[in-house]
């Protein structure tokens, strides 16, 4: 073997080792993902875990607080940043850009560990349903929530959504291609039915403890805000077609608002060049 052969062969065992950790990488995060989903079933659920959101306080009300919307705004801040197109565009000059989305949903599942564990409960009920059918239809709501959450995930590409897909297709040696898409099932009916599902998750509780609350508003007004900012990212890549489908189609609650221009100009109903994921959530 010539020492020109010996350089390439060098070189093609590097890339392939480098897909194939990028590849290992994704799937360690992918699984690290379905872990933190299921300690977040329970952690809101109040099932099995030692220290869930409606568990006793266990320090001062004031600490407990502060803690609590620490953490938060830590989540806030790092779902949100990571997902604008600016910080993507600098944040993969030090990354390799088939890991981007499995580094986000890494950081994610950081974000909410590091919340299920330092949570401080508040104490304080603020409603506690007490009949047993009562019960059963609030946890068979939150059973739905995280139900729907997930069929709203397939609905469009759940594993492009939480990175495997990408570094797939970086371990084949293809080039990643935005999947074209067309507005599926759930996101006929509202714009955001992965926040419909978190929505319905954080608000179905039987009971409803001062911390469970100040959890419920804060991230309730997270998604909104998030959504606003989303949709302008989306308008700004899609303008028109985007539009459209924002007019025609309500954001969180079926049927709330209809437009007549949706049947006078159908193109949000063909296929877009992307996805309109503004509820990448999460986790987006």
């Amino acid at each position: 073997m010539t020492a020109k052969q010996e350089k390439q062969a060098a070189e093609s065992g590097e890339r392939m080792g480098r897909r194939v950790a990028i590849f290992a990488y994704g799937v360690a995060c992918y699984a690290l993902f379905h872990l933190t989903a299921l300690l977040g079933v329970a952690f809101l659920g109040n099932f099995a875990l030692e220290r869930t959101i409606d568990a006793a306080p266990r320090t001062g009300l004031a600490w407990a607080i502060a803690v609590d919307v620490l953490l938060l705004t830590v989540f806030a801040l790092q779902h949100s940043v990571m997902a604008r197109p600016s910080f993507k565009r600098w944040w993969t000059q030090f990354i390799p850009e088939p890991a981007e989305r499995s580094t986000y949903v890494l950081l994610s599942c950081v974000a909410l560990l590091l919340l299920y564990w330092q949570w401080q409960p508040i104490g304080g009920v603020v409603w506690n349903v007490q009949s047993e059918t009562g019960r059963a239809i609030l946890y068979g709501l939150y059973a739905a929530g995280w139900i729907g959450l997930v069929a709203a995930t397939f609905a469009i590409n759940h594993f492009d959504l939480f990175g495997l897909r990408q570094v797939w297709i970086y371990f084949q040696g293809r080039d990643y291609e935005r999947l074209p898409f067309h507005v599926p099932g759930p996101y006929r009916l509202v714009r955001h039915p992965i926040y419909v599902g978190w929505l319905t998750i954080f608000w179905a509780a039987p009971t409803m403890t001062s911390a469970h609350l100040l959890f419920a508003v804060a991230t309730t007004a997270y998604i909104l805000i998030a959504i606003r900012l989303e949709e302008r990212d989306l308008e700004g890549v899609f303008g028109e077609k985007y539009a459209s489908y924002k007019r025609a189609v309500p954001m969180l609650i079926p049927g709330a608002r209809r437009s007549s221009d949706s049947a006078a100009n159908p193109a949000w109903g063909e296929t877009l060049p992307n996805p309109p994921r503004a509820d990448q959530s999460s986790a987006r």
